[in-house]
């Protein structure tokens, strides 16, 4: 049976984190609880993480809104059909270009296809995913998180997500990703919750 978080057992999850990591609780009790981050598993929202590789999430939005306004509705033929310089005037870079365009054709070919992924294990979506040309580990952690709703993901590539972490548990700044991940632990089998958790710190205090 897939560990998969839902509407109804969100706050739960949060609760029983918060019971066991005292870090945790002090962020749900200063700032509430996190939102429950989803997107809907289209091609649109793999287009839409891959944008984010990088780079501020406003500035992947705005990628994201003009490619809207060009296309309407984001499918795989659509993009396809637009030239390199269409995608260029919406802000595309060369690499995100190819990499969009590597995804289309997966999915025109059914080398991906993104419905099977939904009763798919985490390792098997990853295994499918990491092949295709730019998308890599942090790519699919957010798929996984966001589209998914998988409950047990962990982000060791999210900055945002480690820098929080490190912040929120006084942790030296030279602790390595390993030793990140084996903390991490600790909050099996809800670690995308406590990932959120994480999140919901970064952005409700300022950055030093």
């Amino acid at each position: 049976m897939l560990n998969q978080v839902t509407i109804s057992t969100f706050h739960t999850i949060c609760h029983q984190l918060a019971e066991r990591d005292l870090h945790l609780a002090s962020v749900i009790r200063r700032y509430g609880y996190p939102p429950m981050w989803s997107r809907p598993n289209t091609f649109e929202s793999l287009v839409h993480i891959i944008l984010e590789q990088q780079v501020s999430l406003a500035s992947a939005l705005s990628v994201l809104n003009k490619l809207r306004e060009r296309l309407t509705k984001i499918t795989p033929k659509g993009v396809l059909e637009l030239s390199d310089e269409e995608l260029k005037a919406c802000y595309f870079s060369r690499q995100k270009t190819a990499y969009v365009r590597y995804l289309a054709e997966a999915i025109i070919n059914v080398n991906i296809d993104l419905k099977a992924f939904e009763t798919m294990a985490d390792d098997d979506v990853r295994a499918k995913l990491v092949s295709l040309k730019g998308i890599g580990n942090w790519t699919v952690d957010v798929y996984l998180m966001f589209v998914l709703q998988r409950a047990d993901i962990f982000p060791a590539g999210d900055l945002a997500a480690v820098n929080a972490f490190k912040r929120l548990k006084g942790l030296p700044a030279a602790i390595t990703r390993e030793e990140l991940i084996a903390l991490a632990e600790q909050w099996r089998p809800n670690r995308s919750v406590a990932t959120m958790i994480l999140w919901h710190y970064y952005l409700s205090t300022p950055r030093k």
